[in-house]
C-alpha cells in the first residue's frame, strides 16, 4: 500500500513538471511572436511608389547619362552579374562562369529568363550588347573595350576573349543586356522604341509621356516575389524642383550628392541614410624616392596630416576621411590600420627610426651620409579644392619639422608627372569601380614587395571567396604595414526617404533597390 501511494505521488509529480515545462516553452514562444516585426492588420499597405527623374534624357540605360535613370533601369533591366550590398559579385542572368586563360572567360546563361514581352532572353542578347557598347558613347564603355571577342559555344554559352588580362574581369560585366529581337532592324540611337524598351527585370515600362513613366510588375519575372505593384517616376526640368517634391511629399526617395541639399529638404521628417561613394582622392607616394622609400617615413606622414581637418574646412564634412580604396564597403577591404592624427607619435615613429631633429629639419646619417627629410608634393593648379589639400598638408608637415615643397603644375604638367611617375609626392584621385583590383594604386607608387606582389598575382585567378577574402585580408595587413600610399577622402551621398516607406532600404552606390522586393507604403 505504501508503495503504490509512493508510486502516485511520482506520477503527480512527473505530470506536474510536463505541465510547467510546457507553460514555459508556449511562454518562450509568445515572447518570440512578441518581438518579430509585423504591419499591422490595421496597417493600410499600399502598393505604388513614387520616384522622381531631374532633366530626363532617356529611360535607354546605355544611353542615358542620367544618374537617376541610372539607378531605377536596376529594377528594369539586368546584368549577366549584379553586386549584392557588400559589393560581392552575385549571378544574374549568368547561371556560370569560368575564366579558362588569363584572357578567355565563359559564360553560361540562364535559360530560364523571358523579356517583357515574352520573348526568351538568349546569348544573341548578350552578344548584341556588347557590340552595341563598343560602338555607340555610353557610360559603359570603358567595361567592354578591352573584349576582341565574343564567341557562341552553344545555345546557352558564350566565351568572351580579351585583348589583354584585366584583374577581376568579371566585375565589368555588370552592365545592362538589352534585346536584339525588339531592336531588329531599328537604329538603336534614334528610334522610337528606346520610349519603352523591353527588360528583363522586375518591373516593366507600361506609359512614359513627358511628364512621368509609369512601371508595373514584370508578369514574366518569376524569381522574386514583390509587393509594389506600381511605381510612378515623376520628371522634373531640374534638381532644385525634384528636392522640392521630395520635401513636399511628392516622391518616396531620393539620392543626391549635393553637399547643399539640406537647404532644400531641410534635416528632419524623412530617414536619411548615408551610403560611401565613388569618389576617392589619395596621397601617392613614390616608394623608389631616396626619402620616401623609407616605411617610417611614411607613416609618420600618415600620422602627420590632419585628414578630418581638410575635410571639414574645404568639404564642410560632406566627404569622409578615407584610409584605403576598398573602405567603400567592399566585402574584400580587410581590418584597418591606424593611421589617425597623431603628430606627437608621428615624431615618435622617426626618432624611433634613427632620424634626429637638428638645425630646425629631420636628418639622418647612415654610412657617413646624412639625409635631410623633404620632399616636393605635386597638384594640379586647376583643381582649387585639391590645391587647398596640399597646401594645408605642407602646413601639418611643418608643424613637426618636415620640409614640402608644393608644385602646383599645369595640367599637361600634372599628366606628365602621372604618366611618367617622375615625382616624390602626388596628390590624385580616381572614380572608384566595382572591380577590387587595387594594383593601379600600387602602381601608382612604383611599390614593389615581393609577398604583395604574389598574392596580387594570386588573386587574379581564385574564385573561391573564402580563400578570397583570406589573401585580401593579408594584402590590408601589408597596406597598413608599409603604406605605400596615404588615403585622404572619399565622396558619400545620402539616400533620402519618406516615412511612409517601409521595408529595409539597403543601399549602395551601385544599387539604391537591393531589397525592393519587401518595400511598401503605409
Amino acid at each position: 500500500m505504501k508503495g503504490n501511494w509512493i508510486k502516485y505521488v511520482f506520477i503527480i509529480f512527473i505530470i506536474l513538471v510536463m505541465i510547467a515545462v510546457i507553460h514555459k516553452v508556449n511562454e518562450k514562444e509568445n515572447q518570440k511572436e512578441e518581438e518579430q516585426p509585423k504591419v499591422s492588420t490595421d496597417e493600410e499597405v499600399i502598393k505604388d511608389m513614387t520616384l522622381g527623374v531631374a532633366s530626363f534624357d532617356t529611360i535607354n540605360p546605355i544611353l542615358s547619362q542620367n544618374k537617376h535613370v541610372q539607378e531605377i533601369s536596376r529594377i528594369i533591366y539586368e546584368p549577366l552579374f549584379e553586386l549584392d550590398s557588400e559589393y560581392k559579385l552575385q549571378k544574374c542572368l549568368a547561371s556560370d562562369w569560368a575564366k579558362t586563360s588569363a584572357t578567355t572567360y565563359l559564360i553560361k546563361i540562364r535559360n530560364d529568363v523571358k523579356w517583357s514581352d515574352g520573348t526568351q532572353f538568349t546569348t544573341d542578347d548578350v552578344t548584341f550588347t556588347i557590340d552595341l557598347l563598343k560602338q555607340i558613347p555610353s557610360i559603359y564603355g570603358s567595361n567592354v573595350q578591352y573584349i576582341i571577342g565574343v564567341d557562341k559555344i552553344d545555345s546557352d554559352t558564350i566565351q568572351i576573349t580579351l585583348d589583354h588580362e584585366i584583374p577581376f574581369f568579371e566585375y565589368d560585366l555588370i552592365f545592362p543586356i538589352m534585346s536584339k529581337a525588339y531592336y531588329e532592324g531599328q537604329d538603336f540611337l534614334t528610334t522610337e522604341k528606346n520610349n519603352a524598351p523591353v527588360g528583363t527585370g522586375k518591373y516593366k515600362i507600361v506609359e512614359n509621356d513627358n511628364d512621368k513613366i509609369v512601371l508595373n510588375k514584370n508578369d514574366k519575372y518569376t524569381r522574386d516575389n514583390l509587393t509594389l505593384e506600381t511605381i510612378t517616376i515623376t520628371k522634373y526640368a531640374s534638381l532644385g524642383e525634384l528636392y522640392n517634391a521630395f520635401k513636399l511629399g511628392k516622391i518616396d526617395i531620393v539620392t543626391t550628392n549635393n553637399i547643399s541639399v539640406d537647404s532644400y529638404i531641410g534635416t528632419i521628417g524623412y530617414n536619411k541614410q548615408e551610403v560611401a561613394g565613388r569618389e576617392f582622392d589619395y596621397l601617392a607616394l613614390n616608394t623608389q624616392n631616396q626619402i620616401l622609400a623609407n616605411t617610417e617615413v611614411r607613416s609618420a606622414l600618415a600620422h602627420a596630416i590632419n585628414r578630418q581637418n581638410i575635410v571639414s574646412s574645404i568639404y564642410n564634412n560632406k566627404y569622409k576621411v578615407t584610409d584605403y580604396s576598398l573602405d567603400y564597403g567592399s566585402w574584400l577591404k580587410g581590418e584597418s590600420g591606424d593611421n589617425s592624427y597623431n603628430p606627437e607619435l608621428a615624431k615618435q615613429v622617426l626618432e624611433q627610426n634613427g632620424w634626429e631633429f637638428k638645425y630646425n629639419r629631420w636628418q639622418k646619417t647612415e654610412n657617413y651620409y646624412t639625409r635631410t627629410l623633404y620632399f616636393r608634393l605635386v597638384v594640379q593648379a586647376s583643381n582649387t579644392n585639391r590645391v587647398t589639400v596640399a597646401d594645408m598638408i605642407k602646413a601639418d608637415l611643418a608643424n613637426i619639422g618636415i620640409d614640402v615643397t608644393v608644385i602646383k603644375a599645369s595640367d599637361n604638367q600634372y599628366q606628365s608627372y602621372l604618366q611618367n611617375k617622375n615625382y616624390d609626392a602626388i596628390i590624385t584621385g580616381t572614380t572608384l569601380s566595382a572591380n577590387p583590383s587595387i594594383e593601379t594604386y600600387i602602381n601608382s607608387c612604383n611599390f614593389d614587395n615581393e609577398e604583395l606582389n604574389n598574392l596580387l598575382a594570386e588573386v587574379k585567378n581564385i574564385t573561391k571567396e573564402d580563400l578570397l577574402k583570406e589573401k585580401y585580408k593579408r594584402i590590408r595587413e601589408i597596406f597598413n604595414e608599409q603604406q605605400p600610399y596615404i588615403g585622404l577622402y572619399s565622396s558619400y551621398y545620402a539616400v533620402n526617404s519618406s516615412w511612409t516607406l517601409k521595408g529595409n532600404i539597403c543601399a549602395n552606390w551601385y544599387n539604391i533597390f537591393i531589397d525592393i522586393n519587401n518595400w511598401y507604403k503605409n
